[in-house]
Formats: C-alpha cells, structure tokens, sequence
C-alpha cells in the first residue's frame, strides 16, 4: 500500500503528516513554507509512493465564511492539477489547533516550543489524517 499525505494549510506555513505503508499509523511528518509546499511534495513524492492527499478544510459552522478557505481552495486545485491520479479529500480542521497546543502542554513541552506555531500546525496535521483514518476504518 502507499502513503497517505495530510495538510494542515495555512498563509505563511503548513503542517505535514504522512501515515505508514500500511496506512494505519498517522506520524507528523515536518512544517513546510507554503511558498515552498509544493517543492516538498514533489520531493516527497519521487521517493516515496503516494496515494491519496487529505486537506483540513474549515467547514463553516455557521454563516460566516473562513477567510482561508479561498486560499484552500486554490491549494486543492493545484494538488488536483498537478496530481490527477491521487484523490484529495477534505477533512473537517475545527479545533485541531486547540487540541494540539493542549496536546503539547500535557506532554510537558516547555513554554517555547509550545509557542512555535510550527509544532502546533504539525501537531494538527497529524490530527486531520488520524480523524481521516478513523473514519475510514469504520466503512
């Protein structure tokens, strides 16, 4: 089986998780700049087999609309563009932020790293892809 890659977006950075061959285990792979996301896919890519990408998406819960999801979007497009053989799907990204840092606090991370926005979007890569795999183990 291959990989399955997950992403959690955002404006300046983007988180990574990756799960194993196996697809059962989600592990947080690295942080990446979002200007150079789509190097690092393409790296990642030729040395390792990919089947499938999952994206945090924010789902609204309620009318207001996120300001991110355009940029999205975008992404999603260009992954679908550039990959056509590999299924992108969204996954539901509310409170994976939250639940990292608290993630990093009961762990007994120290202050800094807590604060270093790139441990908490790697953290909630990781999320996006376990909630991922947990539901599609239930089908």
């Amino acid at each position: 089986m291959a990989r399955i890659l997950a992403f959690d977006y955002g404006k300046r950075r983007v988180g990574i998780a990756v799960t194993d061959p196996l697809q059962m285990i989600a592990n947080t792979l690295e942080t990446a700049e979002t200007k150079h996301l789509f190097t690092f896919i393409d790296s990642y890519c030729k040395k390792e087999e990919v089947e499938s990408f999952v994206v945090g998406y924010p789902f609204s819960h309620g009318h207001q609309e996120n300001s991110i999801a355009k940029e999205i979007d975008k992404f999603i497009t260009k992954l679908q563009r550039l990959y056509p053989d590999k299924p992108v799907y969204k996954i539901d990204e509310s409170y994976t932020s939250k639940i990292a840092g608290q993630t990093l606090l009961i762990s007994g991370v120290n202050k800094k790293e807590r604060r270093n926005k790139g441990n908490i979007d790697a953290i909630s890569a990781n999320l996006i892809l376990q909630t991922y795999l947990e539901m599609n183990q239930r089908k």
